[in-house]
């Protein structure tokens, strides 16, 4: 079964913040860029989560990337896809939210990471961190049903070279993203 997006569907590869939209992939990684360089000393978090909604007929899927500082604040930039039909089996609903974030995680080339590590290396020994995440909106607690999709979906975030999260860590996916689906 594919969980993914059939060629058909192109889904739009614009984001928007609180103040703008429209905004490309570039655009928000030279926000990120400018707003990493504000304070290079900073401990730092690259955050990518998406979540789902069934809404009637259609399925609304929003994945965010989260630019966080630790202690100084976060920017966070939205992507959000309407698709014409309802989602409804919860494996193909969450492979569908991991295949969106790996697919926005891809978008950071080794090039990308190496100018976000540039911006903080020099002061690593004072202090200054950067991880790249990818979140999921799973859960390991014994009500939530998810929990048997944990083995498979985190091997699939280490596949694409992110440090997993999950509920209750994984903010950018149900926190952030699910802001988004309502």
């Amino acid at each position: 079964m594919n969980h993914s997006f059939p060629s058909s569907h192109q889904p739009d590869l614009r984001f928007r913040t609180i103040n703008q939209k429209g905004l490309t992939f570039e655009d928000v990684f030279h926000q990120i860029l400018w707003f990493m360089s504000q304070d290079p000393g900073g401990k730092y978090r690259l955050m990518i989560g998406s979540d789902s909604q069934v809404h009637g007929n259609e399925t609304v899927f929003a994945t965010v990337i989260v630019i966080h500082r630790k202690g100084k604040g976060a920017w966070a930039f939205l992507r959000k896809i309407r698709y014409p039909r309802r989602y409804e089996n919860l494996y193909e609903k969450i492979s569908t939210e991991t295949s969106l974030t790996e697919e926005i995680a891809s978008l950071f080339t080794e090039e990308h990471k190496m100018q976000m590590i540039d911006i903080v290396l020099p002061y690593i020994y004072k202090g200054s961190s950067f991880t790249i995440e990818g979140h999921i909106d799973i859960g390991s607690e014994q009500q939530n049903k998810t929990r048997i999709f944990i083995k498979e979906m985190v091997s699939r975030m280490q596949s694409a070279g992110l440090e997993p999260k999950i509920k209750p860590d994984s903010i950018a996916a149900y926190g952030v993203a699910n802001r988004h689906t309502k």
